[in-house]
């Protein structure tokens, strides 16, 4: 069980908790990614629980103090990006209650609450001496270093966001063209990309020692199989830079930013 459903759990069922799964269920219905269901779940639960233990267990209780109080409190445990994700969270689920519910003689405190600021900090790319010291690390015949090598690449050619490239199944690879269709894109968008020849070779390299690779296999497993997970695909990246003593490991977002 995860940590916010046993959070929903011990917080009793109130006018606002109502509301939050009414929520939810509107944004399942509209065929939002489940990543992005879980977001909503786990940064509202949070909002939640602040509200009940000041006693607010009504929506039309929650004022625009009150939730720059809660801004305050999160800015104690989280970083600027993390505020503002649950901002985010907060005033879509808000606008939410506004149209949805129409409650009379109540105003969206949201419009009275600006967003916190996040400093722009010039986000980097995986440098090219650390991408080569990683894929040093892969030199080996094992699944794992077969594996670790042709993500890598992967993530590199076609500046895939990671979830897309844990989405991808065998049949979406050309191995002739590099084509990859990419069916699970942001919004739900098709589109193509294309791996390089270097990266067809690490690939091919790989899949000719796994056991399930069937056009509806994933492209990317796990060792003991079953779809590579994004903490999973973390935790390589990681695990190679920690082999290519790379401190702070890259993000598998600068490898969409070196694309």
């Amino acid at each position: 069980m995860s940590n916010t459903q046993s959070t929903l759990r011990i917080l009793e069922k109130t006018n606002l908790a109502r509301e939050i799964d009414a929520f939810l269920i509107d944004r399942r219905a509209r065929a939002l990614s489940p990543r992005t269901i879980d977001y909503y779940d786990e940064k509202l639960t949070l909002f939640r629980a602040y509200l009940q233990a000041q006693g607010i267990r009504a929506v039309e209780s929650i004022t625009a103090p009150i939730v720059r109080r809660f801004m305050l409190e999160l800015s104690k445990t989280h970083n600027p990006g993390g505020v503002h994700a649950v901002y985010r969270a907060v005033k879509a689920f808000l606008r939410w209650y506004d149209v949805e519910v129409e409650p009379e003689g109540w105003s969206n405190p949201m419009a009275k609450v600006r967003a916190p600021k996040v400093p722009q900090e010039p986000l980097q790319p995986v440098s090219l001496p650390d991408l080569r010291a990683m894929l040093a690390t892969c030199k080996g015949k094992s699944l794992g270093d077969r594996r670790a090598n042709a993500l890598m690449l992967a993530l590199l050619d076609t500046g895939l966001r990671a979830s897309e490239l844990i989405g991808l199944n065998v049949a979406d690879v050309d191995m002739r063209t590099g084509a990859v269709m990419v069916r699970h894109g942001k919004g739900g968008r098709f589109r193509s990309v294309f791996l390089g020849s270097k990266a067809r070779r690490a690939l091919a390299s790989y899949l000719r020692v796994r056991a399930d690779v069937g056009e509806a296999a994933p492209l990317f497993a796990r060792i003991t199989g079953g779809r590579l997970s994004y903490a999973g695909l973390r935790d390589i990246v990681r695990r190679r830079a920690s082999k290519a003593a790379i401190s702070p490991a890259p993000t598998l977002h600068s490898f969409r930013r070196a694309f």
